[in-house]
């Protein structure tokens, strides 16, 4: 199955930018979508943009005009650029995939491990 493994949180000051990675495991799938959730502590995980196999994109009230998604397809990677943070946006990230396996009709799930942002006033 594909794993999703994401780099790039940390701690950031209100106002100042992260950049995530997200990296697919293997090549030999074709994705439907990658999207990025993000659950803070009391809350229910939330969307926070996506990307289809096609480039359209979508965004969360909350984030848009600060966060974009570039995709690099030839590394089999998402990354979730985000400018402007403030302190509601600390939360885990976690990046998703909808994909096929190669040679199959019906798509899989796959989860990255969650990467936590803290945004400091």
């Amino acid at each position: 199955q594909v794993q999703l493994v994401e780099s790039g949180g940390g701690l950031v000051q209100a106002g100042g930018s992260l950049r995530f990675s997200c990296v697919a495991s293997r090549n030999t799938f074709t994705i439907n979508v990658m999207g990025w959730y993000r659950q803070a502590p009391g809350n229910q995980r939330e969307l926070v943009a996506t990307i289809t196999s096609g480039g359209t994109t979508t965004y969360a009230d909350s984030v848009k005009g600060r966060f974009t998604i570039p995709r690099d397809h030839a590394k089999n990677t998402v990354y979730l650029q985000m400018n402007s943070l403030k302190p509601e946006d600390t939360a885990v990230y976690y990046c998703n995939a909808e994909y096929y396996n190669l040679g199959e009709a019906l798509p899989y799930n796959a989860w990255g491990q969650g990467t936590q942002v803290t945004v400091s006033s």
